[in-house]
């Protein structure tokens, strides 16, 4: 990521000068005016959509409401290495960032660059990339037949407020030291959930209508996990951990490293494997 980067260079440059080494350090660009592009990207007309969202450091928001076209929607940015670029291929579409190559180093307190995007309720595949940035993904109300986000140092809240639109086969999302927050996540109809994350705050909290029976898989380093289970939920957890915490509220049963919950609707198997820190089940 840019701005660990950015701290070995520092770190670089204070070893060369204990040690006598000269180096040659590009010097820090200036940020240029700020723009904002509107981005429209018409429905693909072949096949199921696959939508994919390469991002840098920033801001991005993604929500429903696209009237007429899969995106809709505006991208403000002052480097014009920011500047995205949509590719299509047939049924698939990706919207980028147009070169992440600096000649010299971005002053990375004046960095602008932001996403604003409304989605088309048309199925898609939905891939989101990004590095260390911050997000507000309201998803509620889409037509998801596949989820994948992969990123870094990132502070996320992704929602859906309301059921998807159709099944989802997998959700799968991978985040390095974050602070990840995702709620209503019943309503996103998946069959499995699969979560990697690092040194972090996550929570996943399950609320909503859970329409099928679903599986999730939960891996992580030090970290810090809050489950969100409503009553109602049929819930399985198993916890294989090192050193670790486990604060689980009113109405779970254990027994040994399984806590179970009654409920009259369908069932959540959650399997959590934790190389250290705190997991909190809570409704």
């Amino acid at each position: 990521m840019n701005v660990k980067i950015f701290s070995a260079i520092i770190a670089l440059t204070l070893a060369s000068l204990a040690c006598g080494v000269d180096l040659d350090l590009p010097r820090q660009r200036e940020p240029g005016p700020v723009v904002t592009d509107e981005i429209t990207v018409p429905v693909p007309k072949l096949g199921e959509t696959r939508l994919k969202l390469s991002f840098g450091a920033g801001e991005m928001t993604l929500s429903p409401g696209a009237r007429k076209n899969l995106v809709e929607g505006t991208a403000t940015y002052n480097y014009e290495q920011f500047k995205p670029v949509v590719h299509s291929d047939g049924s698939s579409v990706e919207i980028q960032m147009e070169d992440v190559q600096f000649n010299g180093w971005p002053a990375f307190n004046e960095i602008r660059n932001e996403w604003d995007f409304k989605l088309s309720d048309e199925p898609m595949e939905l891939v989101i990339e990004a590095g260390a940035y911050h997000a507000t993904y309201e998803l509620g109300g889409l037509s998801l037949t596949d989820l994948s986000v992969t990123d870094g140092a990132a502070d996320v809240e992704l929602s859906f407020s309301e059921p998807n639109r159709t099944q989802m086969s997998l959700l799968r999302y991978e985040s390095g030291a974050s602070d990840i927050k995702m709620q209503g996540l019943s309503n996103a109809n998946f069959g499995l959930l699969t979560f990697n994350g690092g040194a972090g705050d996550y929570t996943l909290d399950f609320s909503g209508e859970l329409q099928r029976d679903a599986t999730v898989n939960i891996e992580t380093g030090f970290s810090n996990i809050i489950l969100v289970i409503p009553e109602g939920i049929n819930a399985n957890v198993t916890v294989e951990s090192g050193v670790s915490n486990i604060n689980a509220g009113p109405g779970w049963d254990q027994n040994g490293d399984r806590y179970t919950r009654d409920g009259d609707g369908h069932t959540l198997t959650i399997v959590v494997e934790m190389g250290a820190g705190n997991l909190t089940l809570t409704r």
